[in-house]
């Protein structure tokens, strides 16, 4: 039983439309109570998506996932997970989706974020815990389509994954 309600969950999200760019019969752009309704959709079914840190990097090697770093340009540049790719949340389009994932939306898309370390130091620095960017992220892949979405669970040092540091950055530490 345990295992066929993540299976049904999964069945009814693949079924599930895109959220369309326009909500209906207005001229706004910009529709609240939808992203309200999104997000309680994708509730339970982020909570089966949740992967401790080994599972995680295990599942981002394999050929075709990939590791989804939404941080900005400057912080991924700072360092990232080794083999991640970036497309800062701000800049989240279906065009830009399409070009860094691909057409494959059934591709692995695997998303960590600055609260998945316990650092806390420059370039990971801990956000609010109910602003953590994996949250929006998640919703936001979801409702553009995409829902073989997984997410790092839980926190870890930087050293405890392979992780890439680049040049110094000038983001305030």
């Amino acid at each position: 039983m345990r295992l066929i309600i993540p299976i049904l969950v999964l069945a009814a999200a693949l079924a599930a439309p895109p959220v369309s760019a326009q909500p209906p019969d207005t001229d706004s752009a910009i529709d609240y109570s939808g992203f309200v309704e999104l997000t309680a959709e994708v509730a339970s079914f982020r909570e089966a998506r949740l992967l401790p840190k080994e599972e995680f990097l295990r599942r981002a090697a394999v050929e075709g996932a990939l590791i989804l770093d939404t941080r900005s340009a400057e912080a991924f540049a700072a360092g990232h997970i080794k083999g991640a790719v970036n497309l800062p949340f701000s800049d989240f389009t279906d065009e830009k989706l399409k070009i860094v994932i691909g057409k494959d939306r059934s591709r692995p898309i695997f998303i960590y974020c600055n609260n998945n370390f316990s650092d806390d130091a420059f370039p990971v620095q801990l956000k609010r815990a109910p602003l953590a960017l994996n949250i929006p992220t998640f919703i936001n892949l979801y409702g553009y389509g995409y829902t073989n979405i997984w997410e790092l669970d839980g926190t870890m040092r930087r050293a405890d994954v392979p992780w890439i540091v680049q040049a110094e950055s000038s983001l305030p530490e």
